[in-house]
């Protein structure tokens, strides 16, 4: 099909033209902008990356000036349960799947560390579990029926969002609190509809509207609350 040409399309050459917002083209212009200079490239290489790394270094500090103290309350809660044998569920879609579950690992098996392993299950690691479900039900239930089985009372639900919308969250969530466990949402943006559940007891929000950024920020958030209960559970032994 011949593309038919748009009216600005004589103020760009091709290799300038303005990217689409969203685009791999508009993440790193420099590179597609026809530019033969490998020196002018690396150098706007290297000061996009320090930008971004200071965009994440100052979220990640507002999140500790907002959330910080919610955060210790939140470990010291999540280590009494530990210690009163309770389990941690974790769940989440596409990256947040993966940080569900790379979170549940690291409470399971925190190689190179002394803290003992703590009972951790990673509710979107099973993909018959999952497929079954979104196929026979639908996928808005794949974490709540999972929590249904699992859960228990003195358990501990964490779910992970950047937007905060998801439907299998906020049913897991709801399933979660209404079988007494205690339950820990990490959100972007604004929070989403995350922010309007009245059974979530601790919502931690990264608020940026990158999703880049929200990502990084939560992976911060979800290892300083992992150091927080190993730390509340090692002064339990000593106090012991």
């Amino acid at each position: 099909m011949t593309r038919v040409p748009k009216p600005s399309d004589h103020l760009w050459p091709p290799s300038a033209r303005p990217a689409s917002p969203g685009s791999v083209e508009s993440l790193y212009p420099f590179i597609y902008q026809g530019a033969t200079d490998v020196t002018a490239v690396l150098a706007q290489a290297r000061a996009s990356t320090i930008a971004k790394a200071n965009e994440v270094m100052d979220l990640r500090a507002e999140v500790g000036a907002r959330s910080g103290e919610a955060l210790a309350r939140c470990a010291a809660e999540a280590a009494a349960r530990f210690a009163a044998g309770g389990r941690l569920l974790t769940f989440g879609n596409g990256g947040s799947a993966t940080d569900a579950q790379q979170l549940a690992t690291l409470f399971l098996y925190p190689a190179g560390r002394d803290p003992m392993p703590l009972p951790a299950i990673g509710l979107a690691s099973d993909p018959a579990v999952l497929t079954s479900l979104s196929n026979d039900i639908g996928v808005d239930v794949v974490f709540a029926r999972q929590i249904a089985a699992f859960g228990r009372p003195g358990d501990i639900a964490l779910g992970l969002s950047t937007s905060g919308n998801s439907e299998n969250l906020l049913r897991a969530f709801d399933e979660a609190s209404r079988r007494g466990l205690v339950t820990i949402g990490i959100a972007g943006y604004d929070g989403g509809k995350m922010a309007e559940l009245d059974g979530l007891d601790y919502l931690f929000i990264a608020p940026s509207e990158s999703i880049h950024r929200i990502q990084e920020a939560q992976t911060t958030m979800y290892h300083v609350l992992w150091e927080l209960i190993v730390a509340e559970l090692g002064s339990r032994q000593v106090r012991a």
